[in-house]
């Protein structure tokens, strides 16, 4: 069901394309796609459980009990969809970089060592989420601004991930960058991205490979660039970046 459901995401996500709009019905129907599949799966993790994400969410219980269908629905939604765009937004984002600092993306190809501190440096500087907005939980401060509980906050990732009391020279893309403590997987706490582990993990390969199997890339035309959200864009990202590959 691998292929079906990755073409179903894709699907998803074009109705969130200004550019491309899809008709309500159509949007309800790809969604009630994902749901029936993801109850069905549900069903059978409850029956026979498994070590998987999908089994800890139907069997995990606390205070206030099991999650609920409703809930069940949202999270698998989130779990199909969410890392979908994410990750291929960062590798095309991170490639875009690399070609236009060839030094750097050469002593990548020289130093497959780099590739870990590269990776960061890429997920960093791409920033592939934009914004979400949070509703304060406590009354607190940062930096001498006093947040009231209650309040409404939009967390501006790309202006975290570029904030000079944080980072040296936060503008300048630098695959040696040792202090990296970006905010693109959230920066902690309850909202922590799940699937930052596995993003790092793709991104790492897919360059591993490129490199090993290419020895030059070049790119070949403009980009072109993709903004996802209807009303307010929370994904930015590339939507096409032609380039040339030559074997190694």
């Amino acid at each position: 069901d691998r292929d079906w459901l990755f073409a179903l995401t894709k699907d998803m996500l074009l109705c969130i394309d200004p550019e491309h709009p899809v008709p309500e019905s159509e949007r309800e129907g790809l969604a009630a796609q994902i749901f029936a599949y993801g109850q069905k799966v549900s069903a059978q993790k409850r029956a026979t459980p498994s070590d998987d994400v999908l089994s800890r969410l139907v069997t995990v219980e606390d205070e206030l009990g099991r999650l609920n269908d409703l809930e069940l629905d949202a999270f698998f939604m989130l779990l199909t969809v969410a890392g979908s765009e994410t990750t291929r937004n960062a590798i095309s984002s991170g490639l875009h970089q690399l070609l236009a600092e060839p030094a750097q993306l050469d002593a990548l190809r020289r130093d497959p060592s780099l590739m870990k501190s590269a990776t960061e440096e890429i997920i960093r500087w791409s920033s592939p989420v934009a914004y979400f907005k949070r509703i304060v939980a406590e009354d607190t401060e940062i930096a001498g601004v006093p947040i009231e509980k209650g309040d409404r906050v939009t967390l501006w990732y790309p202006s975290g991930n570029r904030d000079e009391a944080f980072f040296e020279d936060p503008f300048r893309f630098d695959i040696r960058r040792r202090r990296n403590e970006h905010m693109s997987f959230g920066g902690g706490g309850p909202h922590f991205c799940l699937g930052a582990h596995l993003a790092r993990r793709e991104i790492t390969i897919l360059f591993e490979e490129l490199l090993k199997r290419t020895s030059d890339i070049e790119q070949v035309g403009e980009p072109a660039y993709s903004v996802l959200g209807i009303g307010n864009p929370i994904l930015m990202s590339l939507g096409k970046l032609p380039v040339r590959l030559k074997a190694a």
